[in-house]
Parts: C-alpha cells; structure tokens; sequence
C-alpha cells in the first residue's frame, strides 16, 4: 500500500498467509478455525488504533483472502469455526476512527467490500456446503455480529456480561452497514417489531 497524506491510500487486495496481521487460519481435517486476533496497531491508514478487535478494510482483505483459501485449498473442509483470540470480546464492529476519517466514497466501497464477502460466506453454505460456525467469546456489536449472522450457527458464551448488539442506531444514527438487519429479519426470522427493538438497545441482547 502507498499513501499520500492528502489522499486515500491506494489499496492492495492480495494478500498471503504469511502477511497477515490480523486473521489466524488453521486447519484440521474437515475443519478450519478463523481466529480474530486485531493488531491495534495494524490500520491500513494512519490516525487510529483497532481497538477491541474493531475492524477497518485491511482486516477484511485478509478475512476475504482466508475464506477463498479454505474454498481452493482446503477443499477437505467441511466447517468453518469464526473466533476471536481476545479476551471477552469476539468482534467490536467497523472501527468509529476509521470511519471518521473516511471519505463518502471510502466508506461506501469498504461496507460494499465487507458485505461481499459475508455474502461470499452464505454463498458457499448455500452451494459448496462449506458451514460457518461463529463461536462468540466475548462481545459481539454492530459489524462484528454481521460477521456472525452471516455464519450458519451462533454460539454465545453464556458468562453474564456477553451480549449480541446492533448499536448504530442509537449510538452513531445510522443504520447497520453490511446487511444487520436484513439477516436478522430474513435470515433469523425475528419478528419486525422486535427487530426495531433490537436495534435501539445499545446494550443488545445477553
């Protein structure tokens, strides 16, 4: 990647294995485990730390890059497992910094990149039966848990303070970015009024 402090950084799509900062991929047999493990320090862009295994555009280059591996490389596996490595926290969602800092136009090619590849996700379930299990240690909010709806299965730790949230609503005023609600509705077929619920509690559901 190059950058100009004046401009958005020309991105790198490609990626390997051996250069990723932010995704452990290991395989098993029949079954692959996708761990987050963030490096605060890891941003694509300068003037923001990825705090809480909170995510920018670079994370999920390397999360799209592992999915395709597993697909063309580990044709043996059956399921894949989506963790975190963090301590009582699985995902945070798309980093506010980051945001912040982006363009319109930035903004809307990274939730249009990131929704692709959730949809990448659902498109192997559907016809490759590769199945995602997203195995939640820790709490789960906004993109974070877009990433688990777009698995097959969710399991929550139940440890009394872990929760699944849509908080950008109440907190930033917009709308979930990478198809939050539509799979809650459509895909976990919530009712719509107990959706709308759902997403206005920043505190979400234990």
């Amino acid at each position: 990647m190059t950058q100009n402090p004046n401009t958005n950084p020309v991105v790198d799509y490609q990626t390997h294995p051996t250069q990723y900062r932010h995704v452990r991929l290991s395989v098993e047999g029949a079954i692959a485990t996708l761990a987050l493990d963030i490096d605060e320090d890891g941003g694509l862009r300068p003037g923001y730390k990825l705090k809480l295994n909170s995510y920018d555009l670079g994370v999920d280059i390397e999360l799209h890059d592992a999915l395709n591996r597993i697909r063309f490389e580990h044709p043996q596996v059956r399921t894949v497992v989506v963790t975190s490595l963090k301590n009582r926290v699985f995902c945070s969602g798309a980093n506010i910094f980051m945001l912040g800092l982006s363009s319109h136009a930035w903004k809307v090619n990274f939730c249009k990149f990131t929704n692709e590849t959730r949809n990448g996700m659902e498109d192997s379930s559907r016809h490759d039966g590769l199945k995602f299990l997203a195995a939640l240690n820790g709490a789960c909010a906004g993109g974070g848990y877009e990433l688990a709806l777009a698995c097959d299965e969710i399991l929550l730790v139940d440890d009394r303070s872990s929760a699944v949230s849509l908080p950008e609503v109440p907190l930033l005023g917009v709308l979930p970015g990478t198809g939050g609600l539509t799979r809650v509705t459509d895909k976990r077929k919530v009712r719509h009024d107990l959706a709308d619920i759902f997403c206005t509690s920043v505190e979400g559901v234990r």
